[in-house]
């Protein structure tokens, strides 16, 4: 399983992708299916950004944290939803690992942005694929240039 943006679907809070040479060089020839837990919460694109204040993925799950657009709108139940049902694919495909894009309020597997500030910490899709059982890898961990090519 693999967050589309990564794979340079348009996806993302702002309409764009981030398409990572890396990730799709370590993924010719294998079969994935890509995911975006935030393109299923219902919520329009382009929108403004959005960041989890007073914790991470954990604490939200938890009720202890809440998700916030930069316009200061609470979309907490909204990108709930949209990994719930990410969840639903999940639970159908059966990954054994999820290559996600880190620093997402969804997708971050090391770090996040909570008050403006990148964190240590998780996002809400990954606190799940984790409880799942599911390996979790960032695209961090793969080169973006591959074999000298950039």
């Amino acid at each position: 399983m693999v967050s589309a943006c990564l794979l340079g679907i348009r996806c993302r809070y702002n309409g764009a992708s981030k398409r990572h040479p890396g990730v799709l060089a370590f993924l010719a020839g294998k079969s994935f299916v890509p995911v975006c837990p935030e393109s299923l919460t219902g919520l329009p694109f382009p929108r403004p950004g959005a960041e989890i204040r007073n914790g991470d993925g954990i604490q939200v799950i938890l009720g202890k944290a809440r998700v916030y657009l930069e316009d200061g709108s609470d979309v907490t139940r909204a990108f709930r939803r949209g990994a719930d049902e990410a969840m639903k694919i999940v639970r159908l495909v059966k990954p054994a690992v999820a290559i996600l894009k880190d620093r997402s309020p969804s997708c971050g597997v090391m770090q996040i942005y909570n008050d403006g500030k990148l964190i240590t910490g998780m996002g809400i899709f990954a606190v799940l694929l984790e409880r799942e059982g599911i390996k979790l890898a960032s695209e961090k961990e793969f080169p973006l240039s591959v074999e000298g090519k950039d």
